[in-house]
């Protein structure tokens, strides 16, 4: 296997020095939006284009999660532990609750918000919750515009917003418009930064449309200002992204998880034999990243711990 890591900042080298990488399982077609589950010390990850979920641990190795899941992208827990998803095929947040402090794949699940001013959503990607219970995500249009990874279907909103929902209000507000198609999204440690990446290339003429991470401002009623570009991702486009406990990106890329300091500078590169489609942080001791990278889910190790903000606020015993 083609396992590389290239530095360009000496700032990484405590980070990756002595870091592992082993290709856990393959078998999908598109791998897509991993979540580490802690209870079970496992993984589940989309193959999207199959319209399935799979799942891998240590013990089981991979198996099929669940089939015939309405071609789900994103996934991530909530601050209870729950398990939320981002439909295509729904064109809506959903959520699998906590049984019995299990997340079981026989888990009927309960629809969390499919609109917006009551017109469908696009096809929701990628969603992350913050600390107050909010849940941000990302709507642009490829589950509707094909049957491959959804159900054909016009787009009913004005644009391709990033969206906020309070599940205490019921409230949802489009924070913004001003992405083409926003995709993979993060806060920042403090919160204070929200991350969103544009990937308007991927299905653009050669040179045109955007491959770019934006950051914004995160003000105290949950609304964001100030967009600027964070960083332009080459080769490829910024699908999915996840942020240490230091303020780093760690995202997707063509050739690579590629590596950016909180000052937008290029640290490194961690290079695998696939295309990198999106990434999570895992491990009890917050030093394991698992990477979905086309047919194949892919596992580092770092030496350093607590590396990752992995612990989830509300659901792990004392």
């Amino acid at each position: 296997m083609n396992f590389e890591i290239e530095i360009f900042d000496d700032r990484l080298v405590p980070v990756v020095q002595g870091a592992t990488c082993t290709r856990l399982c393959t078998g999908a077609t598109w791998s897509e939006g991993p979540v580490w589950i802690w209870q079970d010390d496992s993984v589940l990850w989309s193959d999207i284009p199959n319209n399935r979920m799979l799942r891998w641990s240590k013990a089981d190795g991979m198996t099929v999660w669940r089939e015939s899941v309405e071609f789900v992208n994103g996934h991530t827990l909530d601050n209870n532990g729950d398990l939320l998803h981002c439909s295509h095929g729904m064109r809506a947040i959903v959520r699998t609750p906590l049984v019995g402090g299990l997340l079981l794949a026989s888990t009927a699940d309960d629809m969390v918000v499919n609109s917006y001013q009551n017109k469908r959503f696009n096809s929701p990607n990628d969603l992350v919750v913050k600390r107050d219970g909010t849940i941000w995500f990302t709507d642009p249009p490829y589950g509707i515009l094909s049957n491959h990874e959804g159900h054909k279907a016009p787009s009913e909103q004005d644009a391709n917003h990033v969206f906020c929902f309070d599940p205490k209000t019921k409230s949802i507000s489009a924070v913004s418009d001003w992405l083409e198609e926003p995709n993979g999204l993060a806060f920042s440690p403090d919160e204070r930064l929200l991350y969103v990446s544009d990937t308007s290339a991927a299905l653009a003429q050669p040179g045109s449309g955007n491959h770019h991470i934006v950051v914004f401002d995160v003000l105290a009623d949950n609304q964001i200002e100030n967009p600027r570009i964070f960083a332009e991702i080459q080769p490829g486009l910024s699908d999915g992204f996840r942020i240490d406990t230091q303020g780093w990106v760690y995202t997707s890329s063509e050739d690579s998880v590629q590596i950016y300091h909180a000052d937008g500078v290029l640290l490194g590169k961690i290079h695998l034999p696939e295309k990198v489609g999106n990434l999570c942080f895992g491990g009890q001791d917050g030093n394991q990243l698992f990477v979905t990278a086309s047919t194949s889910l892919y596992h580092i190790e770092f030496r350093y711990r607590h590396l990752f903000n992995v612990i989830h606020r509300a659901r792990r015993p004392a």
